[in-house]
């Protein structure tokens, strides 16, 4: 993992993209790593495109402002490919991971990321229509997220996660099974380039 780790997700109010950020931030602290999990908060609204971000490192992290240059970026609506600025300041060695039942060559097409540039996908919204019942695909990006990128042993981040979602949803326990079942079919499902 490099020095410190930035991530920036792109949603739309209601997705879960500032409560994926911020989930993830507690299960990686817990797991020993320094982190920072936040939004940028403006005028949102539900459906309103919104931006939310981690940085993660060993060591504590100095800076306290928006990713501008990402080196991984999720997308929890398709429908933001090509617009918001989804692409901007990803590295040259980046990556992207996209909620989309289309494969990763096909959303290449319509990214046109850099040469050295990784596109993932996952059909995060037919994941959580299936484990949750409604189009919520926050969680089951976190779990192909954590594929992707190894910031956690599969054992260890299972272990966390659970953990974080029973603390969360204390008051709405019938909600843990499914988001962690949503979590665990991202994480085998999630397609590479």
């Amino acid at each position: 993992m490099r020095e410190v780790l930035e991530i920036r997700w792109h949603g739309r109010g209601g997705q879960g993209a500032k409560t994926a950020a911020l989930l993830l931030a507690e299960v990686v602290s817990a797991g020993g790593k320094y982190v920072q999990g936040f939004p940028e908060y403006g005028p949102e609204r539900m459906g309103a495109p919104i931006v939310a971000f981690n940085r993660i490192s060993p060591a504590p992290i100095p800076v306290h402002c928006h990713v501008t240059e990402p080196d991984i970026v999720v997308v929890l609506d398709p429908t933001l490919m090509g617009k918001a600025g989804v692409m901007e300041g990803l590295s040259p060695d980046g990556t992207i991971i996209v909620n989309t039942p289309r494969t990763p060559s096909e959303t290449s097409l319509c990214l046109n990321p850099g040469k050295g540039q990784k596109v993932y996908t996952v059909n995060a919204s037919q994941i959580s229509l299936d484990t949750l019942g409604k189009n919520i695909p926050n969680t089951p990006m976190i779990g192909a997220l954590v594929k992707v990128t190894g910031l956690l042993a599969r054992d260890e981040f299972t272990r966390l996660i659970e953990a974080q979602l029973k603390e969360k949803f204390k008051e709405k326990k019938a909600v843990i099974a499914p988001n962690l079942e949503a979590i665990n079919r991202a994480y085998e499902e999630v397609r590479a380039s």
